[in-house]
């Protein structure tokens, strides 16, 4: 075997280790939560490097302040996402369509996609980095959209 092929096997072993722990713990949508727990690396990381290069004033207690927030953020996820799960088997023992419950767990982690995306931007700009306004712009955008579609869902429920 040459070593790309080597390579390529050992890529594609890793990813398929990766997908189906994946799939077995957040369903087919997995990469969601990849990209969720992605932008919190990254969110944290261009935050260190904003406090200690930029502001220079770099404080591992708000470091620990922010890992937390982080870990809240993935708690309130896995009570969407239960709130989700018992209210629909309830509303199907009971005989109630209470379906539409099952997008609480997406809505919410939606929201905390679009707050992730957008402190990462934020911090980028405060480090003086030129971020074009679209970007900043459609994720307000898709906030709202997001907003106004979960306050609907509800109001006609």
């Amino acid at each position: 075997m040459t070593k790309l092929t080597e390579l390529q096997n050992t890529t594609n072993l890793i990813y398929g280790a990766v997908a189906t722990i994946g799939i077995t713990l957040f369903g087919k949508y997995w990469f969601l939560f990849l990209g969720f727990l992605a932008a919190n690396v990254v969110d944290y990381v261009t935050g260190y490097i904003k406090a200690k290069y930029y502001l220079k004033n770099e404080s591992s207690n708000e470091g620990a302040k922010g890992i937390f927030k982080k870990v809240w953020y993935w708690i309130v996820i896995c009570i969407a996402f239960f709130i989700s799960a018992v209210f629909n088997d309830m509303g199907s023992m009971l005989g109630i369509d209470l379906s539409f419950v099952f997008l609480f767990g997406y809505f919410t982690l939606a929201t905390y996609v679009i707050n992730e995306l957008r402190s990462i931007l934020e911090n980028i700009v405060q480090m003086g980095a030129n971020v074009p306004g679209f970007l900043i712009k459609g994720l307000e955008i898709v906030n709202k959209k997001v907003d106004d579609i979960t306050n609907s869902s509800i109001e006609d429920k």
